[in-house]
């Protein structure tokens, strides 16, 4: 059985990876940091993790290892008075420092980049089409699988995921993407509360899918030289907002649909504010084909829809009997998280 190293294993998809890979008797190691430790809406299975920053790492803690999994970075957008450059450079260079040094040990390398590098797009977007990123967390992606690209060679064949918006329960879940968002909020505190007019289009993925993709990587020794890209999804689940949000509403049945921008008392909707989205508009529409995984990598099928997905999730946040405060804890929140980490000088950039 292959020895994985998943680097950011306490964070949203981390901490599901690593019980997903533990439940089917793979030998899982982690590395974090732990700035997400403590946003646990249940805790996960103990297993080796060692506390260290991602840019610390060495080939020592490599070694061994068959595949590193490398989903360490800032996973929202950062700090408006800071320059971009200054918070994604480092998650930029770190990630390629890794990924050298897999290549120099012959360590399979798996990078979960983002569809959000599609940005704005008309018709479905697959691997080939050109990517139009909007924002500082996803021109680092892209940026990053550029940097891959030119890394690969005969010795060295990383892949990159494109993961649709994920969705769905975790030890460490997110609140700040959108269906973990309404469902929580409609499960604590019976309304839902669109940053837009809904209006947007988005891929969205189950959790699940995306665990059950890494593993097929994991699984697959593909050594085709060059830096494979896919898009991680099903081509149903391209919905806009507003849709999602009504299958919501309808699935939890108390709870009224509201707009941002009508919201008298805007401080109370802080933590749940999408600062990217202006004058109730989200300019971030598109949506995306999902063939190529499907064709491409073997034993993989995303078998989640939408409305299958958001079934388990609003059972499984009713079983953790989620409440208004759990809710609105920041740890759940990760761009409010690294701020509070920020500003009290326990982080740098």
């Amino acid at each position: 059985m292959k020895k994985i190293l998943i680097i950011g294993s306490e964070g949203y998809i981390g901490s599901r990876l690593v019980d997903y890979f533990n439940l089917l008797n793979y030998e899982c190691h982690g590395i974090d940091i732990g700035y997400f430790r403590f946003g646990a809406l249940y805790h996960p299975k103990s297993f080796n993790n060692i506390c260290k920053k991602a840019q610390e790492i060495t080939e020592r803690d490599l070694v061994g290892h068959d595949v590193v999994i490398h989903l360490a970075g800032i996973s929202n957008d950062p700090i408006e008075s800071l320059d971009p450059n200054r918070i994604y450079n480092p998650t930029r260079l770190y990630a390629i420092k890794i990924a050298e040094m897999c290549k120099k040990l012959g360590i399979r390398y798996i990078f979960p980049s983002s569809c959000s590098v599609y940005g704005i797009g008309i018709g479905k977007l697959d691997e080939n089409s050109e990517t139009k990123p909007q924002t500082g967390y996803s021109l680092n992606k892209v940026q990053v699988e550029n940097d891959l690209s030119e890394l690969a060679d005969n010795n060295f064949s990383p892949i990159a995921l494109r993961l649709a918006t994920v969705f769905g329960a975790s030890p460490r879940i997110r609140f700040d993407v959108v269906i973990n968002m309404l469902c929580g909020m409609a499960i604590a505190e019976k309304r839902i509360v669109l940053n837009s007019n809904g209006k947007a289009w988005r891929p969205h993925v189950y959790i699940e899918d995306v665990c059950e993709a890494i593993r097929c990587c994991v699984d697959w020794n593909y050594d085709k030289g060059k830096l494979l890209v896919l898009n991680v999804g099903r081509n149903e689940n391209n919905q806009r907002i507003i849709d999602v949000a009504k299958l919501i509403q309808k699935e939890i049945g108390d709870c009224q649909l509201e707009y941002m921008k009508n919201i008298t008392n805007q401080h109370e909707m802080k933590l749940v504010q999408d600062r990217k989205v202006q004058d109730g508009v989200d300019k971030r529409s598109y949506k995306v084909e999902f063939e190529k995984i499907h064709s491409t990598l073997p034993g993989f099928s995303a078998k989640w829809s939408i409305e299958q997905g958001i079934k388990q999730l609003i059972e499984d946040l009713q079983y953790w009997k989620l409440d208004e405060i759990k809710f609105k804890q920041r740890e759940f929140y990760r761009l409010q998280q690294i701020e509070y980490l920020w500003l009290t000088k326990q982080f740098e950039f």
